[in-house]
Formats: structure tokens, sequence, C-alpha cells
């Protein structure tokens, strides 16, 4: 646990970025993260440091990833039937199944050291969804959970035709989290097609505009996001 509690999260909007590169970028940040916990532990508590936290959005060139319990035969094209839609390919280090990324769809990646807010990935993954489910009322879309699956889904209640709008898949390490969600916005839906989104082959996928019957402004919901991820997080983002 650090001796020195930092609640600042820094915020780096993206745009649209390659997949391998936002990637790297993560990967980086987590590992220098890591190497001042493990550094901190050697030190007397006046010598300490205290960790960062980064908020990263963008939107990500149309790709599918296949987290560590995931299948490949839920990807439903071969290579050249992603060379056909210009998609790539990635297995990486997140939980979860696969899951599709593309123009129109805000990805959020929190890298935080939970040491700094608290100790519980549960609830973690529940106050991410929690700051979409609020960012989604005040579009007047009801949103909610599904018992045993991660992300947000419409019609969570009553389940006659369930569909995912956000989807949820991170890593953690000494508590310092990487990935995060994928939220859809205006994203091309007809992409899910080409996969069993994180291997649930009996539900739909949707977006807010699919659900609205209009374009939303991306930028105005980032600003909601922003705004619910700090209160729940009770974080201050700079």
């Amino acid at each position: 646990m650090n001796e020195i509690i930092n609640k600042r999260v820094e915020f780096r909007d993206l745009g649209l970025i390659d997949y391998q590169n936002a990637w790297d970028y993560q990967e980086s940040l987590f590992a220098d993260t890591v190497a001042i916990k493990i550094r901190n532990r050697n030190l007397p508590a006046s010598e300490q440091s205290a960790t960062p936290n980064f908020l990263l959005f963008l939107e990500h060139p149309h790709v599918y990833t296949l987290g560590k319990s995931g299948k490949q035969e839920n990807l439903l094209l071969n290579e050249s039937g992603l060379e056909e839609k210009n998609a790539a390919f990635y297995k990486i280090n997140r939980g979860g199944d696969i899951t599709y990324h593309g123009p129109g769809q805000l990805v959020g990646y929190p890298i935080l050291d939970l040491d700094n807010f608290f100790t519980d990935i549960h609830k973690y993954l529940r106050l991410l969804e929690e700051a979409v489910i609020l960012t989604l009322g005040e579009y007047g879309i009801e949103a909610g959970r599904i018992a045993g699956l991660t992300g947000v889904w419409l019609d969570s209640i009553t389940q006659e035709n369930p569909r995912k709008i956000c989807a949820l898949g991170v890593k953690s390490s000494r508590w310092v989290t990487m990935h995060g969600f994928a939220f859809n916005i205006n994203p091309d839906l007809n992409y899910f097609g080409n996969i069993i989104p994180c291997g649930i082959d009996d539900k739909a996928v949707t977006s807010m505009q699919k659900e609205l019957g209009r374009e939303i402004p991306m930028e105005e919901v980032k600003e909601k996001m922003k705004k619910h991820l700090s209160a729940l997080f009770e974080m201050e983002l700079i």
C-alpha cells in the first residue's frame, strides 16, 4: 500500500490511434507506475514517490481483439476476410473474450494505481459500468447490468431483447490497471457481425446512435463520462 495517496488523474485524449500504438503507450505508462511501486517498497515513507494515474480516451481504426480467456473461433473472419474489411486482429493480455473496436466507439483506458483509490477489482469494474449507465441516463436511455456478464446492457431487466452497448475488459497487476471499456456511440455495428462478441451468441449489440436514431456528438459524451468517472472514483482529473 502506498504511503502517499494520489487521487489526481491525468486525462489524455489520443484521438484516432492505431491499436498497437495505443497498447504500447498503455504498457509504457503501466510499467512506469509498477516500477515506482516496486521502488517505493524499499524506501522509507519519507522518500517514497506518489504513483501517477492516467485516463486515456481514444478511438481505434477497425480492429478485433481477443482476451486471454477467449476462443479464436469467435472471430468469424479469416486473414483475407480481415483484409477485405480493412480490420486488424490482436491477441491481448486483458480478461474477456473477443471484441471489436472502431471509429465512432469511445474507448477508455484508465491506468490507475488502485492503491490510490480502493483495492477491489469487482468494485472497479462496477464503477466503470456505472459511469456509462449514468451517461446513458442523461440521454434518456435506461441501461443496467446482467448477472454474470460484464459490461452495460439495455433491456437488462426483462431481457426480452437484451443488447450490449458497452464492453469491459481489464488487466490489473500490483493493483495497477490497464485496458478498460469500449462504449458504442456511433460505430458501424455491421463489424460486430464478424464475431461472437465476448463469446455470447444469443444477445445483440447496439449503440447510442441506433437507439436514439441520430448521431451523437462524441465530445459531448466524453465530457459526461469524465464528469461521472471523476465523481464515482473521487478523482481529480487534470
